[in-house]
This record gives structure tokens, sequence and C-alpha cells, in this order.
């Protein structure tokens, strides 16, 4: 049996990321259900102001901020407004759209970080790699389109899901972005950067929002999203991401996006909601056996 404490660099980034499709699989179920309870700029101001506060508290007691870290701000300012978006534009699109649906437009963005990682990184796909993407957005499609060739041939998709595709895209780039904008910063400490601008801008968008919502009058399902989303979606996966962003090829990271569905459709079951009809889980199949193919071409 391997111990953690000898898994290769590699090994490490493959871990984090499974920890990270599992925990962002969450933000799906309990985002629809307080999505059309809050306005989105709003309930995202306030996540990034609490993971933000999380993680720059991880941050000061253990790396801490080197000067070397407030070296060109506008590197966290760009991650930061990529994020912003991605995370308004789900809770947007979660407010019409399935979670399961959503969560298979979530696995799109492998093959959008891909192409986003040839253009700022020059990394490269093997043959592997490329048939494992096509395999996975083929099953994305498929989950999508609720497996009716009609709807796929019609272009039928729900406008919940087309605003939600808008955000995966700035979320594919930032995956690249964070290996190419990082100057050795420990990953705790960029994350915390980031947070700070991501909630800068989304504050000074969200105003108005902010100031219109009844903060003490919001249901319980709205606190729960939001503690969740902040600690568990946010804190967490933001530095599991670029922990291993700084050990994976920027498509390899976001293959782990092929899990999300798999996962969603276990967290919609365990809150007592129905499972998606059997056809759908063609698609689902497909998702994970893009993953493996990925898998074994790390091996």
């Amino acid at each position: 049996m391997t111990l953690p404490g000898s898994l290769t660099e590699s090994q490490r980034g493959h871990l984090a990321m499974l920890t990270f499709s599992a925990l962002v699989a969450g933000s799906f179920s309990l985002g629809s259900m307080a999505a059309p309870l809050i306005d989105p700029l709003a309930l995202s101001a306030l996540r990034f102001l609490i993971a933000g506060a999380l993680v720059g508290a991880a941050a000061f007691a253990t790396t801490g901020i080197t000067r070397r870290a407030l070296d060109a701000p506008w590197r966290y300012a760009v991650l930061g407004s990529l994020l912003a978006a991605y995370f308004v534009l789900m809770f947007q699109g979660l407010k019409t759209a399935e979670p399961v649906a959503t969560a298979a437009v979530f696995t799109l963005t492998p093959i959008m970080a891909a192409g986003f990682g040839w253009l700022t990184l020059r990394q490269r796909l093997t043959a592997r790699m490329g048939a494992a993407l096509a395999i996975g957005a083929i099953g994305a499609l498929w989950v999508i389109f609720r497996a009716d060739p009609a709807r796929l041939f019609s272009l039928h998709i729900g406008m919940g899901e087309a605003i939600y595709f808008a955000g995966c895209v700035a979320h594919a780039l930032y995956t690249p972005l964070v290996r190419k904008l990082n100057r050795g910063e420990p990953a705790v400490v960029f994350t915390f950067g980031m947070m700070v601008a991501g909630w800068l801008l989304l504050t000074g968008a969200g105003l108005p929002a902010i100031r219109a919502t009844d903060w003490m009058d919001l249901p319980p399902i709205v606190w729960v999203t939001l503690l969740y989303t902040a600690i568990f979606a946010s804190a967490a996966t933001f530095v599991l991401m670029q922990y291993a962003t700084m050990r994976l090829p920027a498509a390899k990271v976001m293959a782990y996006t092929y899990l999300v569905p798999s996962w969603v459709i276990l967290w919609e079951i365990a809150l007592g909601r129905a499972a998606p009809p059997p056809l759908i889980l063609g698609g689902i199949a497909l998702s994970v056996t893009a993953l493996a193919l990925l898998l074994k071409d790390d091996a």
C-alpha cells in the first residue's frame, strides 16, 4: 500500500484534483436550491470575502506574505476577474438549469483548457489525451442534450446551460494562467491574492445588489450554500487546483471535472432528489472513461 507521504509530485496533484471534484460537485446541488433566492453578485461577493479570510489566515499562519508575492498585483486582478465571472455565471445559470446538466457543461472545460494551455504555455496533447478529451466532450453533450439526438441536431440548449458555459470558458482560461502568472509564490499565498482581487471586483460590481439584499431574512439553505461554497468549494478547492496546476498539465487538471457529474448524482440522491433517467447515465459513463484514459496516460 502506498502511503500519502511516499506519493510522487504528480500523484499528489491527482489526489488534490480527486478531492477537488468531490467538493465542487456539492456546489451544484446546493447552488441550484439557493440560486433563485439571492442575487448571484451578492452571494459571490460574500463567498469570496469568507473564503479569502480563511485562505489569508492560512497564508499568514504558514508561509507568510513575502514581498515577492506583492509584485505585479495585476496578476491577481486577471485571475480574480476570471473566477468571479465563473461563479456569478454559475449561480445565474443554476436558476433554470438542472444540477446534473450544469455539471455536464462543466466537463467541457478540459477541452477548452487544453486549447488555452497550448495558447498560453504551448502545452501539447498526446493522442490518448486528445481521444480522452473528445470522449469526455461527447459524454457532456449527451447529458446536456438529455440523450435526445433531435435536441442535439436542433441545438436546443437551455438558457441556464448557455449562461454557465460562458462561465466555464473563463474557468478554462484561468487554469493555465495560474502556472503562467505564478512567480514562485506558494499556492495558498497566490490564492489569497486572487481572492482579494476577486472580492474587490465583485463588491464594486455588486454593491447595489448587496445593499438590496435582506441578509437577516434569507432562508437557511442560502446560508448553508454560502458557507459550503466559501469554505469547501472556494477556499479549499482554489488551493487544491493551484497545487495541482503546478504539478500537472492544464488539460489533466481539468480532466477531473469529468467526475463531477457522477459526484453530483450522489449529492442529489443524498439530498433526497431524483436521480437522472437511465439514458443520461450513458453520458456519465463516457466522462468516467475519459478520465480513466487520462490517468492511464499519466502512468
